[in-house]
């Protein structure tokens, strides 16, 4: 099994910024280690035969870890007992692990009548919280759609559709209007857990293209 370990020319931004233009790590089965962007954000996300780790962790334990793995090398980042060993070792917990999706940035307002809430106590605020930093969140009938900074201060969007609402487009509209309301014309990420099939669906009608597999380890809260 391939590993690298790049502390500066290889940063989590950098790979992320790439992959979000379209260019990937080399598919050659490797696995790339890369120290976190902060200390909050830790993980692995899996690209086409290619994985990175970004931990703080000592590098040589991801390696021997993951090459006492009796499984398939491509396979080997996102399987149950690394990511267990993994989680043991941080001693972080995590949700489960998702689709990572992205896409450009679109011009002018969302076609979508939203208000936006400023209620620093509302739910879907303190959830994205401890995940994300210049949260803001707006409402819409029937739904609701969560932007802020996340991994390697990227940014990232979530959305919420009540369950009377749905089956109308409401997601995919949600999704869409995340791309007119990022600043600063850069690319919006967003996950989608693997079997949230809906939520799938109305990402990738969004304009959402996948591009790998990401387990997010998540830091105990004060």
């Amino acid at each position: 099994m391939k590993l690298e370990h790049h502390r500066v020319a290889n940063t989590l931004g950098e790979i992320l910024d790439a992959a979000a233009a379209g260019e990937f790590p080399p598919a050659d089965g490797g696995t790339t280690v890369v120290p976190q962007p902060n200390p909050r954000d830790a993980g692995v996300i899996a690209f086409t035969a290619h994985s990175v780790v970004f931990t703080d962790e000592d590098p040589q334990w991801v390696r021997s870890t993951l090459a006492a793995l009796e499984c398939d090398a491509l396979a080997a980042t996102m399987h149950p007992r690394f990511l267990a060993a993994l989680l043991d070792r941080t001693r972080r917990t995590t949700d489960t692990v998702d689709l990572l999706t992205v896409a450009g940035p679109l011009p002018g307002d969302p076609p979508l009548e939203l208000r936006e809430v400023a209620d620093p106590d509302h739910p879907r605020v303190r959830r994205a919280l401890r995940r994300r930093d210049d949260v803001r969140v707006w409402a819409a009938d029937g739904g609701v759609l969560v932007l802020g900074r996340g991994v390697a201060g990227r940014w990232e969007t979530a959305i919420e559709v009540d369950e009377a609402a749905r089956h109308r487009g409401l997601g995919r509209d949600l999704a869409r209007a995340a791309r007119h309301l990022v600043p600063d014309g850069r690319p919006v990420w967003s996950q989608q857990a693997a079997g949230n099939a809906r939520s799938i669906r109305a990402f990738q009608a969004a304009g959402f293209r996948p591009v790998g597999s990401e387990a997010l380890l998540l830091a105990p809260q004060s």
